[in-house]
């Protein structure tokens, strides 16, 4: 499937709802052309992550953005930004929208290595909630050899203690990688980067005519 489906489809969302017919023909005008029960399973996955809501209105099935993420983006960048969060979770949205752009399969490492990264300590099992990853994707995950592993709980009372902008439950566990690979590292470093220019106002400093291929 085209990676750039994902963020497409985020896109042809904002301030609507749409149908799979109306979503695979805004699709077509754009050259992504994929098959009916493919664009609806993909739909269905983003359903069941809490990523788009889906209402039934037979013998149609509607998908739009959770309300809390229908503001457009055109709306966003003409606020001026403050390098202050108003939500404590906004941090855990901004990054949930970048993992949104990786493949799947990274989105797991890619999270914990940067929630690690981020705040010097192993990611709970919340944390990874509130990027959009389900429990039975996190199950599924660990159950396979991974550079992911459970933290040892004698290492998370004082990092529970610490977490004092959202609510971690006393049995939460947490993660931490048991490994590091350059591909989630390269992956968390465009997760930062996207993380960084949603929060900064890099107008003028942004390249207009992007390079394609990165010089060594």
């Amino acid at each position: 499937m085209d990676e750039k489906l994902h963020p497409k489809l985020l896109e042809l969302l904002e301030g609507k709802k749409l149908s799979i017919s109306g979503l695979s023909r805004e699709l077509k005008t754009i050259g992504i052309d994929e098959h009916r029960l493919v664009l609806t399973g993909y739909l269905r996955a983003l359903r069941d992550l809490d990523i788009l809501e889906e209402t039934e209105v037979p013998p149609s099935k509607i998908y739009a953005l959770p309300e809390k993420a229908t503001e457009p983006l055109s709306e966003k960048r003409k606020e001026p930004r403050s390098s202050e969060l108003s939500d404590p979770e906004e941090i855990y949205s901004i990054l949930r929208s970048q993992l949104l752009k990786i493949n799947l399969d990274f989105r797991i490492p890619v999270g914990v290595y940067v929630v690690s990264r981020l705040f010097e300590r192993p990611c709970f099992r919340r944390e990874l909630k509130l990027l959009g990853i389900t429990q039975k994707h996190l199950e599924q995950y660990l159950e396979k050899p991974s550079i992911v592993c459970e933290a040892q709980e004698a290492h998370l009372k004082k990092a529970r203690a610490d977490i004092t902008k959202i609510e971690i439950p006393s049995d939460d566990p947490a993660y931490e990688m048991r490994e590091n690979k350059d591909e989630v590292i390269r992956l968390a470093n465009e997760v930062l980067a996207g993380l960084i220019k949603q929060r900064l106002d890099l107008d003028g400093l942004v390249a207009k005519s992007k390079q394609t291929t990165l010089l060594p």
